[in-house]
């Protein structure tokens, strides 16, 4: 039985974010202990028991006009009403997040800082990319991990006239994957924290 329950959550406007959201998938699912729930957002509104149950979240989203994609925005909004108005149901869990942009700049900060935003208002703990900008010298690579060189989370570049199949490259990929790896390990050191916790004696009264 898996001690931790990770779902990534995204929208796909043209497949090429929905090959990063399966990336991250794989590297949750390379770490013993850890499950991942794939969903698009509009799956997402019919499982939000499943989005209730998970330790962690992972959203991905195109950035389409320098922000999140109108159906992530929709499936945002509709946190609302049935997540928050609920009590804040996921506070405290882990959080992260993924884009992807035909530029290779494509302003996809303002897409990360938003989804960062959107976690904290739901009181997640987010985890960061945790990889070192590359591809910035002489010696540097477009087969480098993080070859766009982003802190805050997996950002990944298609070119527009090549589909799903071809883009985003085998780098950006990987990038996603090494992120989906951290939040499960990260994830799995809350969880086995909270047991730690939960079973540890009640201090005698001072």
């Amino acid at each position: 039985m898996p001690l931790a329950r990770i779902a990534i959550v995204f929208h796909s406007g043209w497949g090429h974010t929905a090959r990063l959201a399966q990336a991250v998938t794989d590297g949750v699912e390379e770490v013993e202990g850890a499950e991942a729930l794939l969903m698009t957002v509009e799956e997402a509104q019919t499982r939000w028991d499943d989005l209730a149950s998970a330790d962690a979240i992972i959203f991905g989203s195109p950035t389409y006009m320098g922000n999140v994609s109108a159906a992530f925005k929709a499936f945002q909004e509709a946190t609302s009403k049935a997540v928050m108005a609920k009590g804040f149901a996921w506070k405290n869990k882990i959080a992260a997040g993924f884009t992807n942009s035909g530029a290779r700049s494509g302003d996809k900060l303002a897409t990360l800082v938003q989804i960062a935003l959107f976690a904290a208002q739901h009181g997640m703990h987010w985890v960061n990319l945790d990889l070192p900008p590359a591809n910035n010298s002489t010696k540097g690579s477009e087969e480098d991990l993080n070859r766009l060189g982003f802190w805050l989370g997996a950002a990944a570049q298609s070119n527009t006239d090549q589909g799903p199949d071809l883009a985003p490259p085998e780098s950006d990929l990987l990038t996603a994957r090494h992120l989906g790896r951290r939040v499960a390990q990260v994830t799995l050191q809350f969880v086995r924290g909270r047991m730690v916790e939960e079973n540890a004696p009640i201090a005698a009264a001072r």
